[in-house]
């Protein structure tokens, strides 16, 4: 028996856990299933009841709910050798405090770098830092977060790259590749939402580069659905990809929308259901 969870792809038995927790309803669901398929916005206590309680779960977040966070995806990178920018994590103002003491050290950092909060997404919580001053305002700005609840930060080394980032889609084993390009130079970022364009073709070898970068990353961490952004340095004369970020939630544009999303998700469950003699 197949289970989904999830509202656009039915099964032999459909249920819908948004907006909560899963009761004893789902967990009886689930022990009977073969296979279990979730949502892109599952709870991490809805995966961890499938991933306890059934052998075969789309999609693979173990690596989402063991490495949490712009911080975990460091720690995953650097857990598996995989090439990404220099990084230094903070949990809270007073790890930070700790590490650097004196707020005169910060003229010993090496501007400009990239800071960012451990949440967010399309670039709306990564601030690029020139200056001391600069990165005093992102400091009281995580100073007031954390009076929220929200406390985790990192400073990250600025790696120039042309303002472009390579976005590779990972849905099942396929892979849909392009480049987000920032043609305004006064913008920081390379998020659709913040006006870069979408380029498919250009720099082929570095876009093989990317995705040979990202298999490595799936094959070992298991990931199956997540948007990869990576970047190339500008002054290399090489494909050499850098990870940037890992989005399990990421957007549809550049695939072609939500009509060829959703085609691409279902052929991913199908192929993933006839591998395990399922379908």
């Amino acid at each position: 028996m197949i289970l989904s969870f999830h509202p656009m792809i039915t099964a032999d038995q459909n249920m819908i856990c948004a907006g909560r927790d899963p009761s004893e309803a789902e967990l009886h669901a689930i022990r009977k299933a073969d296979a279990v398929i979730l949502p892109q916005g599952c709870r991490k206590t809805l995966y961890d009841m499938a991933a306890s309680h059934c052998g075969h779960v789309f999609p693979d977040y173990s690596a989402k709910f063991a490495y949490p966070g712009k911080i975990g995806q460091a720690a995953l990178f650097a857990r598996f050798g995989l090439s990404h920018p220099k990084t230094r994590t903070f949990r809270s103002m007073v790890e930070f405090y700790d590490q650097i003491p004196n707020t005169k050290t910060f003229h010993d950092l090496n501007f400009p770098f990239v800071f960012k909060f451990d949440w967010g997404g399309e670039g709306d919580t990564v601030t690029r830092i020139d200056s001391p001053a600069d990165f005093s305002s992102a400091l009281c700005r995580a100073n007031a977060y954390e009076k929220t609840g929200q406390s985790r930060f990192l400073i990250q080394e600025l790696i120039p790259s042309g303002n472009r980032s390579l976005r590779v889609a990972v849905i099942g084993d396929d892979r849909i590749v392009y480049w987000r390009i920032q043609k305004k130079p006064d913008r920081f970022g390379t998020a659709l939402s913040k006006g870069a364009e979408i380029n498919r073709h250009a720099e082929p070898d570095k876009q093989a580069a990317g995705i040979a970068l990202v298999n490595l990353l799936c094959e070992k961490t298991g990931i199956n659905l997540a948007g990869v952004d990576l970047i190339f340095p500008e002054n290399s004369q090489k494909a050499d990809p850098l990870l940037l970020e890992i989005n399990y939630f990421f957007g549809r544009t550049g695939i072609g929308g939500s009509g060829r999303f959703y085609s691409l998700l279902r052929r991913a469950v199908k192929d993933w259901l006839n591998n395990l003699k399922l379908g």
